[in-house]
C-alpha cells in the first residue's frame, strides 16, 4: 500500500510509505479474508508496486478489505468534514496520454504501464473548485524539494542530486496539480526518505487569499526508519463517523464520463485553444445540488466490501496461476448508482468485439525497457524522470536472476539514547517561479533544520552504486510473462519465511 492516511476520530496517522508489506506478506491476506481487521479506518492510493489486478477493479475506488479504502484512479472522499483526495500510480510520459487499456493477465509491458498515471484522471482533478484539506500522491511533485531543507535531503539520498539540479525529478502531472490544487496538506511516498517542505502559492489577484501547502514524505516500512507521521487536522467533531462520497468529485465524474478512453491511443484532454467546444468540464452548483438530491443528502459510502478472489491459505500451497480480469460488484454498483461507464466492463466489450489488444507494438516494447520517454511525449511535459532514474538502493526490482543483496541504506539512524523525533517543522516559507536555474552548489543553508528533527548522533552518507548496475529483464520478445520474482531487500526482517528465493 503506497501512501495511507489512517483516520482515528481525533487523530491523524499517516503513512506516506508501504504499509502492508510485500505481496508475499502474511499479514495482508488476512485483511483481505477477514480474519483481521484494520483498527482505524484507512484511506490510500496505489503505487508503483501494488497487486495492479486486485485494484484495477476499482477503477473508481472502493474497499480493498474491511476499514481499508482505496481512492481508485483518482479520487475525493470525505471524513468528518476533512475533504481527502488523491491520485495513484506514477508519472512515465510515454502512457500519459493513452487510455485505461490494460487487464489480466498482463505482459511484459502492461504489468508496469497498468500503474502509471493516465492525464484523464490529473483532467477530472483539475475540475476541482472547492479548497481541499489533504491530497496525496505516491510520487512527489516535480520542484517541492526547492521548499525543503534540500542540502539535507542530497545529504541522505546523494543520488539525487543529477535530477535535483536538473529539475527533472519528481512528476509534472503532480506539481501541475499542486500548483492548482493548492491543499492544506500534500503526502508522497516513493523515495524512500522523510522530507518536509512548505510551499506559499503566489496568488493570481489581489481579493484571492494567499494559500500554503505543507508537504510530507515518508520513509519505507523498516526498523530505525522514519516511516510513521501523527498530524492533527482540524476536522468536524459533529460530523458523522463514516466515510462519505464528495459530492463535488462525483458532479465531475458524471460530467468527464464521455471522455474514457479505454484504448491505447494517445490523445489529449479538451482545452481553449479552439479545437474544442466544450474545455470546461467543472462542476456547478446546480450539478452538485442535483447530485445531493440524488441521494437524497446520504453521502454515506457503503461498506460493501466483496471477496473477488480465493482467500489465501499459508497451509495450502498453490500453484502459479494467471489473473483474471475481474467485474467487481462494487464498481457495478458504483457506475449503476451515478450513471458511470464501468471501465472494466468497456474493457472486455472492446475485447471481445477485438479492438484492444493486450501487447505493444516491438517500437513501444523497446520505449518501457528504455523508460525514457517516447516520441508521443506531450509538449508541455519534456521529461519522464519521476521514477528512480538515479539507481536507487531501497526500490524493488521486478527480476528473475537469482541473488538477494542487501542494498538497503538508512536515511536515520537514531542512537540508542535518543530515539527519533518523528515531529517535523514546516515554519520556512518560500515563494518561488515555477521555472528554475539550480546550480550545484545551490544546496540552502541549513537554517531550516527543523524540518527535519529526528534526534540524531549523526546521518549515513549514501553508499556509492556506481558499480550496480540496474537490473530489469525485459523478458522474451513475444511478450509471454512467467512467474516474476521480487526481489525484496533488507530480507533479515521479515518473519515470514521467504517465498521469493531463486529455485
Amino acid at each position: 500500500m503506497r501512501g495511507a492516511a489512517a483516520l482515528p476520530q481525533r487523530t491523524w496517522k499517516m503513512f506516506p510509505a508501504d504499509v502492508w508489506g510485500w505481496p508475499n506478506s502474511h499479514s495482508t491476506p488476512r485483511y483481505y479474508s477477514g480474519e483481521k481487521k484494520a483498527p482505524v479506518l484507512t484511506v490510500f492510493i496505489g503505487g508503483n508496486h501494488e497487486a495492479s489486478n486486485h485494484l484495477q477493479e476499482l477503477p473508481y475506488g472502493g474497499w480493498v478489505a474491511p476499514n481499508i479504502y482505496y481512492l481508485g484512479y483518482a479520487g475525493v472522499v470525505r471524513y468528518r468534514g476533512v475533504r481527502i483526495g488523491g491520485i495513484s500510480g506514477i508519472f512515465k510520459s510515454h502512457d500519459y496520454r493513452k487510455g485505461h487499456f490494460e487487464c489480466p493477465p498482463y505482459n511484459q509491458q502492461t504489468i508496469r504501464s497498468a500503474y502509471h498515471v493516465r492525464n484523464i484522471e490529473v483532467f477530472k482533478l483539475k475540475q476541482l473548485k472547492r479548497p481541499i484539506d489533504v491530497f496525496m500522491s505516491h510520487d512527489w511533485p516535480r520542484s517541492i524539494y526547492h521548499y525543503g531543507n534540500k542540502k539535507q535531503l542530497l545529504k541522505m539520498k546523494s543520488f539525487f542530486r543529477q535530477e535535483v539540479e536538473n529539475n527533472t525529478l519528481g512528476s509534472p502531472a503532480a506539481s501541475e496539480l499542486l500548483q492548482h490544487l493548492k491543499p492544506t496538506y500534500w503526502f508522497s511516498a516513493h523515495l524512500h526518505v522523510k522530507f518536509a517542505a512548505f510551499m506559499q502559492h503566489q496568488t493570481n489577484s489581489k481579493e484571492e487569499l494567499p494559500k500554503a501547502t505543507k508537504f510530507l514524505a515518508l520513509d519505507k516500512c523498516l526498523p530505525h526508519r522514519d516511516f510513521l507521521q501523527i498530524i492533527d487536522i482540524e476536522h468536524d467533531p459533529s460530523a458523522g463517523d463514516s466515510l462519505e462520497y464528495d459530492a463535488e468529485w462525483i458532479a465531475i465524474l458524471k460530467a468527464t464520463n464521455s471522455l474514457v478512453n479505454v484504448t491505447q491511443s494517445s490523445w489529449n484532454m479538451p482545452e481553449k485553444n479552439g479545437l474544442h467546444g466544450k474545455w470546461d468540464y467543472s462542476a456547478s452548483e446546480e450539478a452538485i445540488k442535483e447530485v445531493l438530491e440524488e441521494m437524497n443528502h446520504n453521502l454515506k459510502i457503503p461498506c460493501n466490501f466483496t471477496l473477488t478472489a480465493a482467500c489465501y491459505d499459508p497451509s495450502k500451497p498453490q500453484k502459479h496461476v494467471e489473473p483474471v480480469h475481474t467485474i467487481n460488484p462494487q464498481t457495478t454498483e458504483f457506475c449503476a448508482r451515478f450513471g458511470l461507464t464501468d471501465i472494466n466492463d468497456r474493457i472486455q466489450q472492446a475485447k471481445d468485439e477485438g479492438s484492444v489488444r493486450g501487447e505493444y507494438e516491438e517500437e513501444e516494447e523497446e520505449e518501457e525497457m528504455d523508460s525514457t520517454g517516447s516520441a508521443e511525449e506531450p509538449s508541455e511535459y519534456s521529461t519522464d524522470n519521476s521514477g528512480l532514474s538515479s539507481i536507487n538502493p531501497d526500490e524493488i526490482m521486478l527480476d528473475e536472476e537469482g541473488g538477494d543483496e542487501d542494498l538497503s541504506t538508512c536515511s536515520v539512524d537514531p542512537s540508542p539514547d535518543h530515539p527519533p523525533d518523528f515531529s517535523a517543522s514546516f515554519s520556512d516559507i518560500r515563494i518561488m517561479p515555477d521555472s528554475m536555474a539550480v546550480s550545484s552548489d545551490d544546496a540552502m543553508d541549513s537554517t531550516n533544520e527543523e524540518l527535519e528533527k529526528s534526534g540524531v548522533s549523526k546521518q549515513v552518507e549514501e553508499k556509492s552504486l556506481s558499480e550496480r548496475p540496474l537490473k530489469r529483464i525485459c523478458g522474451s520478445e513475444n511478450g509471454n510473462t512467467g512467474i516474476k520474482k521480487i526481489k525484496r531487500r533488507n530480507q533479515a526482517i521479515y518473519a515470514a519465511e521467504d517465498e521469493d528465493k531463486t529455485e
